[in-house]
């Protein structure tokens, strides 16, 4: 079992969970670790942010667009190759080790916040 560490409720609110919506997908073969290019719509306030995700074992890029997810949106852009990323989508890991994408049961507004 990983050891964990306590965090206060501020601390937890200090992260900003989304929804957001894959608007776009592209294959990303210039990145180290096989990973794909999203677009991800988080509604009218956020607009549309980018991300490089490590999930081609599960999804194509064909396969996303359409798809709601949760994304960390208020983290440092990073660059990845000669593409920013600007949000990290979340997900869990499967029985190998890779990763699932994160995603509600039901459809809910972009942009609302993960609490």
């Amino acid at each position: 079992m990983t050891e964990t560490q306590d965090v206060s409720f501020a601390e937890f609110q200090r992260v900003d969970m989304r929804l957001g919506r894959i608007i776009r997908a592209e294959p990303f073969p210039e990145a180290r670790t096989p990973a794909i290019k999203l677009w991800v719509d988080f509604g009218p306030e956020m607009g549309v942010r980018k991300s490089s995700a490590q999930i081609t074992t599960h999804y194509t890029a064909e396969t996303l667009p359409g798809r709601l997810v949760v994304a960390v949106v208020n983290l440092p852009p990073r660059q990845i190759g000669r593409f920013m990323s600007e949000v990290l989508v979340l997900g869990v890991p499967d029985e190998n080790g890779n990763v699932v994408l994160i995603t509600p049961d039901r459809d809910a507004p972009l942009g609302g916040r993960l609490y």
